[in-house]
């Protein structure tokens, strides 16, 4: 699919704040620091669209665009951020849980690992949260340009094993990277097969 419009539409932190437009969902994860925001941007071809923040962690609500006004993307606010009370942490895990187990319109998780670090505890966590909503998942391997292909794939493999036991065996990852464009296009055709087919009960 070739994106021709992509336009925020709203910013919620509750339910009552979802937009209602009924089209299905699609919902970015990761780290505050994964390249989430550039990832987005580079998937539109929006460089403005999500705002890049140079402080990880900043952006602390569901944001919702409509792309083609066929689908939504959802940037899902990063995790694992330093520094920051643990009552906010509280009520951002308080806010993404909800969003994963009661929007119906959700049709996939694509979840960002930094290829050139290993899956910690946070990143487990989230998909842990991922697995209990039962919503399809897919890996999305960022920064791959950062490493030479034989590294990356050895890094992916110890990556894949380290949360083994969060993910289904047959979960599908793609390697990907904003700057030069790779995993584009297996990324998109991904992502419109879930959002067509897949269904939430």
């Amino acid at each position: 699919m070739r994106i021709h419009s992509a336009n925020f539409l709203t910013s919620a932190v509750r339910l009552d704040q979802y937009p209602t437009t009924g089209l299905p969902e699609v919902a970015f994860s990761g780290k505050s620091n994964v390249g989430k925001s550039s990832l987005i941007n580079s998937l539109t071809g929006r460089k403005g669209l999500v705002k890049v923040s140079k402080t990880p962690g900043k952006t602390r609500l569901l944001n919702f665009f409509s792309i083609n006004n066929k689908m939504v993307f959802v940037d899902m606010p990063g995790y694992g951020f330093a520094n920051v009370p643990h009552a906010i942490k509280r009520s951002w895990g308080d806010m993404v849980e909800t969003y994963l187990r009661s929007r119906s319109e959700l049709r996939a998780i694509i979840q960002l690992l930094d290829i050139r670090r290993a899956p910690n505890d946070d990143d487990k966590s989230m998909l842990e949260w991922v697995r209990a909503g039962d919503v399809p998942l897919v890996l999305v391997f960022t920064k791959v340009d950062k490493l030479s292909k034989v590294r990356r794939m050895r890094m992916a493999r110890e990556s894949m094993k380290a949360i083994g036991a969060y993910v289904a065996k047959d979960t599908r990852w793609v390697f990907y990277s904003s700057h030069t464009g790779e995993g584009k296009k297996e990324l998109m055709k991904i992502i419109v097969e879930l959002a067509e087919n897949s269904q939430r009960d």
